[in-house]
C-alpha cells in the first residue's frame, strides 16, 4: 500500500471527521496529485476532551481539550496537519505550530432546540436547559434567570438525545455544526445575536501545521478564505487579550464590509448578572488591533475581579 502524501489528523467525532472530509475534498479538488487513490489519509485522534465525559470543560481545564493530543502528534510528524474547529483551539499555540487554512466561515450562531417551546423565550419558567459551555449560560441567565442550567456534555448526536429522552427541556448548539450533519430540521431557533452572541471564530473550520512546513503549506493556500482569516485574527485577538479559556464567559463576532471590519464583544459574569460589551470597527488591515483593543476596552470596563466568581463544575447529565 502507497504512503500518503498528506496524513490528516482529526478528533474521531463524526462532526470532526466530516470537517476532515471537507479539508480532505478540498485538497484533492486542488492538487491533481492528492485526488489519486490513497494520497490522503484521515487519522482520528482520540483527545481529553473525548476522554473525559464525567466532568464539564471548565472543571478538567479550559482550552486545549479538543487539540492538545492532535499536536502532539503533528509535532511529533506522526501527521502532516489537524482539522479543528477554531473555537476550540488556545489562542498561544504549541511553539512551532501555525495555523495555515481556515476554510469559509459557516453560520457561526447558535441554536435554540426544544420541543416545549418554539422560542428560547418562550420556555416555561424553570425549565431545565442542558449546556456545558459557560458563554452560552451566562448569556442564558442574563435573558431569563429563572431557567435551570444543567451540564451537558458529549457529541451533538448525543445531546440531542438527552433533548429527545426529556433529560432536558432544551439545549443550545452551534448552528454550523448541525448544519454540517444535515441536521438543520433539529433547529426549533435561530438565535440572534443580540440575545445570544457566539463564541469568538464560532462556525471556522482551521487547519494546523508545522511552521516550517513549506510543502504542506502550499497544500492548503488554495483553501485559505481571506475574509474568515480576518474575521479570526479580530475575534481571537480579543480572546487572548483577556485571556479567554472555557472558564471565562466571552463572545464576539467580526464581521466584514468591504475593507471595512466591525467587532462586537461581550464579556459576562458567570452567573449572568453582569455585562459589558463593546462595539468596534476600523480597517480590515487592523483586525488584531482591533480585537486588542476591544480587548483592552471590556477588561477596564469589567475592573478586577469580574471572572472571579465560582465557576459551576457539577457532573453533567
Amino acid at each position: 500500500m502507497a504512503t500518503p502524501l498528506l496524513r490528516i489528523g482529526t478528533r474521531g467525532s463524526p462532526l470532526a471527521l466530516i470537517q476532515a472530509e471537507a479539508i480532505r475534498d478540498g485538497l484533492a479538488a486542488a492538487h491533481v496529485e492528492l485526488a489519486a487513490p490513497g494520497a490522503l489519509e484521515i487519522v482520528a485522534i482520540r483527545t481529553t476532551g473525548d476522554l473525559v465525559r464525567d466532568r464539564t470543560l471548565a472543571a478538567i481545564g479550559g482550552k486545549g481539550l479538543f487539540t492538545k493530543e492532535i499536536e502532539a502528534a503533528l509535532l511529533a510528524r506522526d501527521i502532516d496537519l489537524a482539522v479543528h474547529s477554531l473555537k476550540d483551539m488556545a489562542t498561544q499555540l504549541p511553539d512551532g505550530l501555525v495555523i495555515a487554512c481556515h476554510l469559509p466561515r459557516a453560520d457561526p450562531r447558535d441554536a435554540f432546540v426544544s420541543a416545549r417551546a418554539r422560542r428560547l423565550l418562550d420556555l416555561p419558567r424553570g425549565a431545565v436547559v442542558g449546556s456545558s459551555a459557560l458563554r452560552r449560560q451566562a448569556q442564558l441567565l442574563r435573558a431569563r434567570p429563572d431557567l435551570r442550567i444543567v451540564a451537558l456534555r458529549g457529541n451533538v448526536e448525543t445531546r440531542l438525545g438527552k433533548v429527545n429522552e426529556g433529560k432536558v427541556d432544551a439545549t443550545l448548539l452551534a448552528v454550523a455544526g448541525l448544519a454540517r450533519l444535515g441536521l438543520e430540521s433539529r433547529i426549533t431557533e435561530i438565535l440572534p445575536t443580540d440575545l445570544m452572541l457566539p463564541a469568538p471564530a464560532q462556525g471556522t473550520i482551521a487547519v494546523e501545521a508545522r511552521a516550517g512546513d513549506d510543502r504542506v503549506r502550499r497544500y492548503l493556500a488554495p483553501l485559505d478564505d481571506a475574509a474568515t482569516s480576518v474575521r479570526s485574527r479580530a475575534e481571537r485577538a480579543l480572546l487572548a487579550a483577556l485571556d479567554g479559556s472555557c472558564r471565562t464567559p466571552i463572545a464576539a463576532l467580526a464581521e466584514i464590509d468591504g475593507d471595512r471590519l466591525a467587532l462586537h464583544a461581550r464579556i459576562i459574569r458567570p452567573d449572568g448578572t453582569q455585562c459589558h460589551e463593546t462595539r468596534l470597527g476600523g480597517a480590515v488591515a487592523d483586525a488584531t488591533l482591533i480585537g486588542r483593543e476591544a480587548g483592552a476596552r471590556l477588561r477596564a470596563e469589567a475592573g478586577p475581579g469580574f471572572f472571579d466568581l465560582p465557576v459551576p463544575e457539577g457532573t453533567p447529565v
